[in-house]
Formats: structure tokens, C-alpha cells, sequence
């Protein structure tokens, strides 16, 4: 399975220094370097999985959003966007609806519903493929999948596919085996999903002659519906990929605003365009700038306690200047 990482504040040798973490966790939140560790684990079980076919695009920013797409996994089969979740406990995964169980047995709606975040991911994978011009003939499809063996989900009739730690095999099988969809070549599309680029030019028709190489004029066609058809095809050539399109924000949602999913999205149509989301709010709360004054000082902590390891006689000369 061929992997393209683009996981943002990452190093070339897949690394992610404190700092870089800290901003990471201020501008994605507090679960942001605990899902990454848990899409890890996922991948390194689908990638002994897939041997060849597959390409999983790892944590993409789509154009011109902020809208980090987690797992984009490509194969014969289809598209499919997922999120991997450390979570562990009891919930409940019924329709669109997400509950976390308490140890009486009670559930009540998860503080983020997981649901509602992989289909608006998954909308915003199809939305942005629309754009470029990429017809796939089906919907990307999203999956939920639990990293930590510690959680167990009871589902019924779920909108999205739900899949446990301990069926990761299975979910894989399910992909190789399932029936070829795909009219595009797989590393084109995961090219074209990377690397945006205008739409491309249609096939000829059968029967039409190639068009002519140098500068040559191309004859235009003499049927009046032929003629219409280049001209929009040619208007539609020309329009570059406008990154304004998806200039939609992706948020945590609140319990509330998690159940309030509108219906077109529970039987998402890929000519309807997306609902328009809240803006993120810029800069950091205070809770926030209280966590980085702590890390920073941590971390002053540490370049002392270095400094007098480094510099035996530091300790004397300043005990001496007492």
C-alpha cells in the first residue's frame, strides 16, 4: 500500500518536537497528538493488510479550508474517508446519533458526536473531488474506527460504519473483495487529490479526428448541439480550481448542534452543495495561553537543569554568590 503522510507540524523522519505538538494541540485540539498516535496503530495493521491496490492519503489539508481530512484510503473498490479515535468506554452508535454510556448503564449524548464529523469529512472529500471535475458515480463512504481495544460500541442502523479494534481483518477483507467501482487509475486520483489541477481535457469521440499538433486550427464542429457542447466544455476547461469553494470550516461540534445534522446529509447528494459551517474563531483563549505559559515553562525548567548538568561548576559560582 503506497502511504502519503501529510500530517501538518511533522518532520521528514515522522517526528513532532514539543512545540510543534503544542501548536499542533492549540489549532486542533486537545485530542489532536492522541489520534495521531491511534491512526498509527490503524495504519500500520492496514498497511500489512493491502499489499498492493491501495493508497491512504494520511491527514491532508484541503485547499483553501481548514479541514483536515484524517485517513483518505483509495482502492479498487471505492473512496473512503476515516477517523480513528483513541476513545475508550461504552457507546452507542444509533443513526446519526452518538452516546457515551455511563457505568449505570445510562447513555447520553458524547460531547463530540463522531457520527456527524465523518459525514461532513466525507461530504467535504466529495464536494472537493466535484470540484476538480472528478465524477466517481458513487459516494465517498466514511468509517469510524476504535484504536484502543478498551472500546465497544453497540450499534443500530448506524450512518456511518463503525468498525473495533478487533475487526480491523475483517474491514480489510471487506475492501479487497469488494467489487470493482473505480473508473480511475488509483495514483492518479490520489495525485489529483494531493496536487489540485484545472479539470482535464475530454476524451474525443469515437469517430472524431485527433486533434491537430503545432498550431494548427482545429476545425469546430458544423452541428449546432456539437458546437453548444465544445463551448461549454471549453468554459469548462478553463476554470482553474478556486480554492474560495471550500472555504467552509470544520468545528467540534456540541451535543446539540451534532444531533441537529440536516437530513440531506444523513442521504448525501453530490449536487447539493454543502451547508454553510460556523467560521473558526481566531487566536487562543485564555485556557489555551495558560497551557503555553506552562510548556514554556517546563521547558525553561529543563534548559537550566541541562545547564547545570553541562556546567559542573555553575552550581558553585552561584552558590559562592551567596
Amino acid at each position: 500500500m503506497k502511504i502519503i503522510d501529510k500530517t501538518p507540524f511533522q518532520n521528514e523522519k515522522g517526528e513532532i518536537p514539543l512545540w510543534d505538538r503544542l501548536q499542533g494541540t492549540l489549532k486542533y485540539g486537545q485530542s489532536w497528538y492522541t489520534d495521531l498516535q491511534a491512526q498509527k496503530v490503524i495504519i500500520d495493521q492496514l498497511n500489512r493488510l493491502f499489499e498492493k491496490g491501495f493508497v491512504l492519503i494520511r491527514n491532508l489539508t484541503l485547499p483553501g479550508s481548514e479541514i483536515v481530512e484524517p485517513i483518505i484510503l483509495i482502492g479498487p473498490g471505492g473512496v473512503y474517508v476515516i477517523h480513528v479515535t483513541h476513545l475508550r468506554g461504552q457507546y452507542e452508535a444509533k443513526g446519526d446519533q452518538w452516546n457515551k454510556r455511563d457505568n449505570s448503564g445510562q447513555s447520553q449524548p458524547a460531547p463530540i458526536n463522531l457520527m456527524s464529523r465523518v459525514i461532513r469529512l466525507a461530504k467535504a472529500l466529495e464536494r472537493y473531488l466535484q470540484i476538480q471535475g472528478i465524477d466517481l458515480s458513487f459516494h465517498v463512504e466514511p468509517f469510524l474506527i476504535a484504536a484502543d481495544p478498551g472500546m465497544h460500541v453497540d450499534t443500530m442502523r448506524p450512518a456511518v460504519r463503525v468498525v473495533q479494534s478487533d475487526a480491523i481483518k475483517q474491514f480489510a477483507a471487506s475492501l479487497i473483495q469488494a467489487p470493482p467501482m473505480l473508473r480511475y487509475d488509483i495514483y492518479d486520483l490520489a495525485d489529483r487529490i494531493v496536487s489540485p489541477r484545472p479539470k482535464s481535457e475530454p476524451a474525443p469521440q469515437a469517430g472524431m479526428p485527433p486533434a491537430a499538433s503545432g498550431n494548427a486550427p482545429v476545425p469546430a464542429p458544423t452541428d449546432p448541439a456539437a458546437r453548444a457542447h465544445a463551448i461549454f466544455n471549453a468554459n469548462e476547461q478553463a476554470r482553474p480550481l478556486n480554492p474560495s469553494e471550500l472555504s467552509f470550516a470544520l468545528q467540534d461540534e456540541s451535543a446539540q448542534q451534532a444531533q441537529a445534522i440536516p437530513e440531506n446529509l444523513r442521504e448525501p447528494n453530490p449536487a447539493q452543495p454543502l451547508p454553510e459551517l460556523p467560521v473558526k474563531r481566531k487566536g487562543m483563549s485564555p485556557i489555551q495561553w495558560a497551557v503555553l505559559g506552562l510548556i514554556v515553562l517546563v521547558e525553561f525548567c529543563i534548559l537550566v537543569g541541562f545547564a547545570f548538568l553541562i556546567f559542573p561548576g555553575l552550581g558553585q559560582l552561584l552558590s559562592f554568590g551567596k
